[in-house]
């Protein structure tokens, strides 16, 4: 369900496969979502054109939009130049996409009931047609408005149907309830026209270039934080909004409580009220019996490893609602990452259902090999990239010493697999990541004062920028944690290829721990 990007990007791997699938859209084209959002029609997704690379995987880093395909085409990086290109380029992007592939796509077909009688989930559109599946894929997004509970809150104007004329706001008090991109673009729209502009939210403002997590607030959106701390009538109020009321004269009279002088709680007049605070899963579709388990507010479908319902079994899920794996860590809320996941996904589908083995190489097995194998692949691959810490490398020591090389397995799953069986007879494993260092968000990262691991230092232990981690683990015990971890040390070019520094370090720790001592061995 849903012919958004992960919709697609699941479409396309199926139908490689000889699957038999389809997918449904509500709208008359693909990614309708981006038809109207984000409001400001500037995406957040990076465009890179020009790499200096000829690598077509290398390229994948900084391209942002594109979704995945053995054919290497059509990618977004044809349709603008722009670095932050527009919502419309990406629509016709994904059109392209759907028909270049000849995608299984029904249009004009809006599922108003899932129900699940039997083995079956049956689903019936606003025409009565009904579809019956084994099983469902939900990759509708997170589709519905999420509304916190605030006194009064329904008064305030949505994001998604706010006025985006800043001519509607001359001279007027605005305030934004949120504090995520959609809130900042919105507030840097109104700069030249409205006379004060306050954006709310509890808790510090995270910007993404100290946490890494690319949903947090962008440089490209925070101009307003120049006219708040260089005194411009703007502010950033931190604190909780208690209730919103609105006068006999239209204007609205705000509660804020305040959360650095102790809760001190004031009203505040406004003109306008803007409620910015995201948006949620929808499943009021759904039948009891197969009604998806809600976490994090409410807000996205509970999954396990595999990214199946907890609750609702063969019901899968792809797209922007995977964040609940990753929750503002790395990259699954964008399609930048959840590309990598759906190709994940489709393998662990071929896995379960088809008995089709997660994709491997077989490697000698000798240390050399192994060390060949990570530093090449570290310093192409672009899943390990964008997806950090979450998405990984395993090489499988088998019981009869045999080694396989499996690229792009969730970690989380990795380790449940094994111990099931699921990578063959096992002895050990070893995961490959691309990972920032321990407390990489607390650091400001244009602090000189805080010292960054040396290049040519050998240790790896400190590095706090993205560089590769190898982790050993013994099959059926990864819950204890690894048996043994290195760190490649970072590298200003993120290339992690010289012999003295990432090479040969990384040789002898697989030398020491491919084929163990048994005396060593926990």
């Amino acid at each position: 369900m849903g012919a958004g990007p992960a919709g697609l990007q699941a479409g396309y791997f199926l139908g490689r496969s000889g699957r038999s699938y389809l997918v449904v859209e509500s709208g008359n084209a693909p990614g309708t979502f981006f038809a109207t959002f984000p409001r400001h029609r500037k995406l957040i997704s990076i465009n890179k054109v020009h790499t200096g690379w000829d690598d077509p995987e290398l390229k994948l880093r900084t391209d942002w939009n594109s979704l995945l395909s053995e054919e290497g085409a059509p990618l977004f990086t044809g349709y603008t130049p722009r670095y932050f290109p527009g919502a419309d380029d990406l629509v016709r992007y994904l059109a392209d996409f759907a028909a270049t592939h000849r995608l299984n796509v029904r249009y004009d077909t809006r599922i108003t009931e899932v129900t699940r009688p039997g083995d079956d989930f049956v689903a019936r559109d606003q025409h009565g047609n009904v579809f019956r599946a084994k099983r469902l894929i939900m990759a509708t997004g997170v589709s519905k408005p999420y509304v916190p509970d605030i006194e009064g809150v329904g008064t305030a104007e949505p994001y998604g149907s706010v006025s985006v004329d800043p001519a509607d706001f001359t001279n007027q008090r605005v305030l934004i309830i949120g504090r995520g991109n959609s809130a900042f673009e919105t507030a840097d729209n109104l700069i030249e026209t409205a006379a004060v502009i306050h954006v709310a939210g509890p808790g510090s403002m995270p910007m993404a270039w100290q946490t890494h997590f690319v949903g947090h607030l962008r440089a490209v959106n925070n101009n307003f934080l120049d006219t708040y701390q260089l005194k411009s009538q703007n502010a950033l109020l931190d604190g909780h909004i208690k209730r919103i009321r609105r006068q006999e004269d239209s204007s609205y009279l705000v509660a804020v409580s305040f959360s650095r002088v102790n809760d001190v709680v004031k009203e505040i007049r406004y003109d306008r009220v803007i409620l910015a605070t995201g948006f949620r899963f929808d499943t009021e579709i759904f039948a009891e019996e197969c009604r998806p388990e809600l976490t994090i507010n409410d807000r996205f479908p509970a999954q396990t490893d595999a990214w199946e319902s907890t609750n609702v079994p063969d019901l899968y899920f792809a797209g922007t609602i995977t964040q609940v794996r990753d929750f503002k860590k790395s990259t699954s809320g964008f399609i930048h990452g959840f590309r990598y996941g759906v190709r994940a996904l489709h393998r662990i589908l071929e896995q379960r259902y088809h008995d089709r083995p997660w994709p491997a190489r077989e490697l000698p097995a000798t240390a050399e090999a192994l060390t060949d194998a990570v530093i090449e692949r570290v310093n192409r691959s672009s899943a390990l990239w964008q997806q950090f810490g979450f998405l990984g490398d395993a090489i499988v020591v088998g019981e009869d010493g045999s080694v396989r090389y499996h690229e792009e397995v969730p970690v989380e799953h990795l380790h449940r697999a094994v111990a099931e069986g699921a990578f063959g007879k096992a002895d050990s494993y070893f995961t490959v990541t691309l990972e920032y260092g321990a407390d990489h968000d607390q650091v400001d990262p244009f602090d000189i004062s805080v010292n960054r691991l040396a290049q040519n230092d050998t240790s790896g232990l400190d590095t706090r920028y993205l560089h590769p981690v190898v982790r050993r683990f013994r099959s059926g015990e990864a819950a204890g944690g690894p048996v043994a971890e290195h760190h490649l040390t970072e590298n200003l070019e993120n290339e992690w290829n010289r012999e003295d520094v990432h090479r040969s370090p990384l040789l002898r720790f697989l030398s020491d721990h491919l084929n163990p001592a048994p005396a060593s061995r926990p």
